[in-house]
């Protein structure tokens, strides 16, 4: 019994830091984020070259893979420091969405890149059907209350 009180104790303590370490990036994300949007601010003001457009997609492209970051970031501690493989996947999905809409010029990739959507939504089928644990314990605590 002595030793599951340690490793109790210490798991609060690596806990405790992880979260102050995930605070942390957060702030610094947050940031970044705010860095962000001034710079699409200031692209937008531009006069609309094509090549003003596709930075300002970049831009805005740069800044949602950030939100997401934190949205990642608040879902791994909402969940009791885990981040269900649902979730996993649907982040992989929203990214190669994201590629799909600036990079768009070749058809081979764009196939490819939709092939491995097509692929990533029958994971998520496939875990449904499962009823896996990682799938079901999607739910937060805050969907259970309702």
């Amino acid at each position: 019994m002595k030793e599951d009180q340690r490793f109790g104790i210490m798991k609060k303590y690596v806990n405790l830091v992880l979260d102050v370490v995930l605070g942390i990036l957060a702030i610094l994300i947050l940031v970044f984020m705010i860095r962000q949007l001034i710079d699409i601010g200031t692209f937008i003001t531009k006069p609309m070259t094509p090549q003003n457009l596709s930075i300002v997609m970049q831009e805005v492209v740069a800044f949602f893979m950030l939100f997401e970051f934190i949205m990642m970031v608040i879902r791994y501690i909402q969940e009791g420091h885990h981040i269900p493989i649902r979730y996993l996947i649907l982040i992989c999905i929203t990214a190669i969405l994201r590629q799909l809409m600036v990079l768009h010029g070749d058809g081979v990739q764009t196939l490819l890149l939709s092939v491995s959507i097509l692929s990533l939504v029958i994971v998520l089928f496939v875990l449904n059907l499962s009823g896996n644990k990682s799938y079901v314990g999607f739910k937060s605590k805050t969907d259970e209350k309702l």
